[in-house]
């Protein structure tokens, strides 16, 4: 059953691009467009059937009664003026912005039938080529609604998801980002810095632990400069406490207090362990 007629992807990477596979595998839009800044990617998103139609112009939109905005999170807010000027005031917009508060802030402004989404999928891999129609199934997708969001349109892109094999649950642009914040902002960062940490001419001796630590560590820099600068508030509270945390592990080695090297490293592995999955 299609939920949409035609639906345009501005931004078709590894989420735009599996978005894309997803709703043509489910059969929920008659046509799919994308947009992109690269030629490259349009051509093998084509390649690809990823897209039924592809541009670097915002025109190719017009008619759209979809328009979903994955790409990084200042790219969504810089464009969204210049799609409003292109699509009809009926069209739903939705992004998947790791970010919400910027984001929802600027764009129920602009769009009348905006609604914030998020899906908790993906990988440190980027790009159209890693695009995979399965990577939404038995995931979480976060919407982000205020008091200004259409309901309708909410219902809608709530059942897109739900179709697409997701779980969706609605959290407030703030709690999703301050949650967020520690779920999966402060992990990439810790990534990242672990990995800047380490010596170079060690990494030949890397086992699977470092590897396995730091795999995010390969996600796409600009995209996470872009996330970690539009959660500040939230991302300094967080490193906050991973350097309390690091500092109380310091000491104790410093101090050669086994005892309260094990409580501190058993409350961690305690908390591994109630982690899902």
């Amino acid at each position: 059953m299609k939920l949409f007629n035609k639906v345009a992807i501005i931004g078709t990477g590894l989420i735009g691009g599996s978005l894309a596979l997803a709703l043509k595998k489910k059969g929920l839009a008659e046509e799919i467009v994308g947009v992109s800044r690269h030629k490259k990617t349009l051509s093998l998103a084509k390649k690809m059937k990823v897209i039924d139609k592809g541009s670097q112009d915002l025109e190719i939109i017009q008619g759209a009664d979809l328009v979903i905005l994955a790409t990084p999170v200042n790219t969504i807010i810089n464009l969204a003026p210049e799609i409003s000027k292109v699509i009809a005031k009926g069209c739903i917009v939705t992004d998947v912005g790791s970010t919400k508060e910027a984001i929802v802030s600027r764009l129920e402004k602009i769009f009348p039938r905006y609604v914030g989404s998020h899906p908790l999928a993906g990988s440190e891999k980027r790009g159209i080529a890693s695009a995979n129609a399965g990577i939404f199934k038995g995931s979480l997708c976060i919407l982000t609604p205020t008091i200004n969001t259409d309901r309708i349109a909410e219902e809608r892109i709530s059942n897109m998801w739900i179709k697409l094999g997701a779980k969706v649950i609605r959290l407030t642009p703030a709690a999703h980002d301050k949650i967020l914040s520690f779920v999966s902002h402060l992990p990439h960062l810790v990534a990242f810095s672990l990995i800047g940490a380490v010596p170079g001419k060690y990494l030949k001796f890397a086992s699977g632990g470092l590897k396995d630590t730091t795999r995010v560590a390969a996600s796409d820099s600009e995209l996470w400069a872009d996330i970690f600068l539009s959660n500040q508030k939230n991302m300094a509270k967080a490193i906050a406490l991973i350097e309390e945390n690091l500092s109380k592990i310091k000491s104790a080695i410093k101090r050669r207090d086994k005892r309260l090297l094990i409580k501190i490293l058993k409350n961690a592995q305690d908390k591994r362990k109630a982690l899902r999955g």
